[in-house]
């Protein structure tokens, strides 16, 4: 079993408070988010943000366990995660997580490669821990 520690101190009310978000290995050291960061424009980062980053960098990760596990080495796997996030009639849900991605494999045909990435969106963690709809647009490189 692994687990993974991370942690947010929040100071302030909702709209004119502030936030960091740390991480134990340091990638995230009291990164700043807020109100205006998640709603607006502003500066830092946000939790949808962070659930991108991380079904993004998930699902590539089972993409090249399964392609590897089919014969196939990805030379890149370039994969983009964008996250709805919609209001609810209890507060706020995110609804969806649409991934994107584009990959150079050589030997792979787009049929087989469609198959796998299908295969890794529905396997990879962060998929399953998502109570959203998932939907992926995969596109393999000459």
């Amino acid at each position: 079993m692994t687990v993974k520690k991370a942690w947010a101190v929040w100071r302030g009310g909702i709209k004119d408070g502030g936030g960091t978000i740390s991480t134990e290995t340091g990638v995230l050291k009291e990164a700043p988010y807020g109100f205006k960061s998640r709603f607006e424009d502003g500066p830092g980062t946000n939790p949808e943000e962070l659930i991108g980053a991380a079904h993004a960098g998930c699902f590539s990760m089972a993409l090249s366990l399964m392609l590897g596990e089919a014969g196939l080495k990805p030379e890149q796997i370039d994969t983009h995660a964008a996250i709805t996030l919609e209001k609810s009639a209890d507060g706020f849900d995110i609804t969806a997580s649409h991934l994107t991605v584009v990959a150079r494999i050589p030997g792979a045909d787009q049929a087989k490669f469609e198959e796998i990435a299908n295969k890794a969106k529905a396997g990879c963690p962060v998929s399953k821990v998502l109570n959203a709809n998932i939907t992926m647009d995969a596109r393999l490189e000459g």
